[in-house]
């Protein structure tokens, strides 16, 4: 009963909850971003380099069997190495891992950067840079006379 009631304190906890929240997002942005990239980006991308669909570019590994189309390939059962697809999936990689970036900076430049309390004297004990208001040192926990100052 111990661990049913440590489990739902975890399970609760505000951090797990968030993330959770963010995976299903992150799932549904990730349909997002393969859906412009099959469907809006890649077609003129074919179009500028000659009419070319990525999505179909493959390679057979079968030396008896051939196929036209990877569709077709795949319906015979022949095995393929469908780079194409790859190619695909690496630039809806970059495509999250940008959009990521651009969520990050802005939340970064968002947050208010801490002030470090100015460094004023030094740990008479440790030599270590102290704050000018610190009654204790950080690094050694030597007690700070304030006539030191």
């Amino acid at each position: 009963m111990e661990f049913l009631k440590e489990f739902k304190n975890f399970a609760m906890r505000g951090n797990v909850i968030d993330m959770a929240v963010g995976v299903v997002i992150g799932a549904a942005f990730g349909k997002i971003v393969s859906s412009l990239v099959t469907n809006i980006i890649m077609p003129p991308l074919g179009v500028l380099l000659g009419g070319i669909d990525f999505s179909e570019f493959f390679i057979t590994l079968s030396t008896t069997k051939r196929a036209a189309t990877l569709a077709e390939a795949q319906a015979q059962g022949i095995p393929v190495i469908a780079y194409g697809a790859f190619i695909n999936t690496i630039i809806e990689f970059l495509i999250i891992a940008f959009a990521i970036f651009i969520v990050i900076r802005q939340m970064n430049a968002l947050v208010p950067k801490s002030e470090e309390a100015p460094v004023s004297r030094r740990c008479p004990y440790c030599k270590e840079a102290v704050a000018e208001d610190a009654t204790r040192c950080p690094h050694c926990t030597s007690p700070l006379d304030s006539a030191e100052k």
